[in-house]
């Protein structure tokens, strides 16, 4: 069975001078299993297409012409609802965690700031297990440009977001 995918015109909060974000998120949260966003939009939204993939979907461009886009994000990654970072599929080569955090009485970007800070000063390879009051949407970006993996899902409750991070190579900074 195909689930046909939620529809989502955005175009007339960006006539109106809104930031689409925050809908179109909720749009997301409100997916069932396995379904698909068709975002219309006003331009080409580049920098929501991390965002997405950062969430486990891929996503298909159209142009419609008069500068309106439509794109088509498809779920893909999903194992038992856990998202994980692209090109990782088997958790089980993961060694135990080196490190555990609590961040769940945290308002963002504390949690964020929190986790970059303790992936800097771990090895390459060790794992950081996380809890989050909220799913880590923007960490998501940060830790595919900084050569991070990651497995996250929320727990039975659907109140904590549980996160494994396994280090990547540490970044470098240019002159130093």
């Amino acid at each position: 069975m195909t689930i046909e995918p939620h529809a989502l015109d955005v175009r007339p909060i960006l006539r109106g001078g809104g930031d689409p974000f925050q809908v179109i998120m909720n749009a997301v949260d409100n997916l069932v299993p396995g379904q698909g966003l068709r975002l219309i939009a006003s331009f080409r939204p580049v920098p929501l297409f991390s965002v997405m993939a950062g969430r486990g979907f891929s996503h298909q461009e159209e142009d419609l012409g008069n500068g309106d886009w439509a794109v088509l994000f498809t779920p893909e990654g999903q194992v038992d609802d856990i998202r994980m970072s692209a090109g990782d599929m088997d958790l089980d080569g993961w060694p135990d965690p080196a490190r555990q955090l609590d961040l769940t009485d945290l308002d963002p970007p504390e949690p964020m700031v929190r986790i970059l800070a303790a992936l800097e000063k771990m090895e390459v390879g060790e794992v950081l297990f996380a809890l989050l009051s909220r799913e880590p949407l923007l960490l998501y970006p940060e830790l595919a440009k900084r050569g991070h993996r990651w497995a996250g899902n929320f727990d039975v409750t659907g109140e904590v977001y549980r996160i494994l991070i396994r280090a990547g190579k540490p970044a470098h900074h240019v002159g130093a």
